[in-house]
């Protein structure tokens, strides 16, 4: 079976590093590409929830890319940041099978433009579902308590998604 080919955003990023689940990525899609801009504002832009701790290009296994089509960002509404636009511009550049982005209004273009998307609950699941994780309701306290928001209705139906 090929490895897929898998493109993430800056949120999921930054909050399984948080709650020191960032491998979680690696367990289960061995690699993953981030976009430049994904990298400045998870690393650069984002120093203030890292700690200036330049955790991305000390893991061999995400690489960072630059965007081939860069006329394609002038394509995308501005209520959009830099990174969930060349994730997307990666993601179909790359042909992915997965882009990894949290953010409703950024998943709404990236089902429009044909992607396949999941986010930061959704890779908590596919963990629990491989066995790779063992609860999934403590892993979304702890995201809820780094600044993840969930609405209840939505937390319910994780958590029985889950089976917990």
């Amino acid at each position: 079976m090929n490895k897929p080919v898998v493109v993430s955003n800056t949120t999921p990023l930054i909050l399984l590093q948080k709650i020191g689940q960032l491998e979680l990525i690696q367990k289960l899609y061995t690699k993953i590409y981030i976009a430049e801009a994904v990298y400045q504002e998870t690393v650069i832009e984002g120093n203030e929830t890292t700690s200036r701790d330049d955790f991305v290009s000390k893991r061999d296994w995400i690489e960072i890319v630059e965007i081939s089509n860069k006329d394609a960002k002038k394509m995308f509404t501005t209520n959009l940041h830099e990174g969930e636009v060349e994730t997307m511009i990666l993601a179909i550049e790359k042909s992915a099978d997965l882009c990894i982005i949290d953010d409703l209004i950024a998943r709404k273009y990236a089902k429009k433009l044909n992607l396949n998307i999941t986010g930061t609950l959704g890779v908590v699941i596919v963990g629990k579902k491989r066995g790779i994780i063992k609860e999934v309701k403590p892993m979304i306290n702890q995201l809820i308590d780094v600044g993840m928001y969930i609405g209840t209705d939505l937390y319910s139906t994780i958590i029985s998604i889950a089976g917990e």
